[in-house]
């Protein structure tokens, strides 16, 4: 099945594993919404990346679905401001292996998605995790198509190729077309 890795696209050599969504008190602490599969390597003694600068972790736990995170040698609410809205990154060599057909989100964005009637439909433009499967966003001559990752949809992920191959299933398209829209039937 294609999908999973909830690992976000950075620049070539990072991925995305965090974003800083705000101050936490007095001290330096920042809450962070963690973009990985793998959150412990947010935990103490972690090294992080936010703008190509290198951060340690002092220490880290969980606080209502975010984790709240204090970097060495960053003591103040104003340091900590400073990064609210910054991604987490680590070096895309320290990403773990997934199993057999599961990939990064930066291993699919970015290809061409074409129907197994060889049909291109355009490129994957991000992917959104739904909780239940990923959703990858194409764009290309029929607008924006939404395609679930799912083993009846994603006939091959094929990243060294540069494309994924789907098979469209009934009312894809123009379910599709009406979310798209805002939900509106267009007359």
């Amino acid at each position: 099945m294609a999908g999973k890795g909830s690992e976000g696209a950075a620049s070539t050599d990072f991925i995305v594993v965090g974003r800083v969504l705000s101050p936490w008190g007095n001290q330096g602490e920042v809450r962070v919404e963690p973009l990985t599969d793998f959150p412990a390597r947010l935990g103490e003694g972690g090294q992080v990346f936010i703008r190509g600068q290198p951060l340690s972790i002092k220490r880290s736990r969980w606080h209502k679905g975010c984790l709240l995170i204090k970097f060495h040698n960053l003591d103040t609410r104003g340091e900590a401001k400073a990064l609210q809205g910054c991604y987490l990154e680590v070096p895309r060599g320290e990403a773990p292996p997934l199993p057999p057909d599961h990939y990064y989100h930066y291993q699919v964005i970015g290809l061409g998605v074409w129907t197994t009637g060889g049909q291109f439909l355009g490129e994957v433009s991000s992917v959104l995790s739904t909780g239940s499967n990923d959703v990858y966003v194409v764009r290309g001559p029929r607008g924006e198509v939404l395609i679930p990752a799912i083993e009846d949809v994603v006939k091959a992920v094929e990243p060294e190729a540069g494309r994924l191959i789907i098979e469209p299933i009934a009312g894809l398209f123009e379910l599709s077309s009406w979310a798209m829209s805002g939900g509106h039937n267009s007359a």
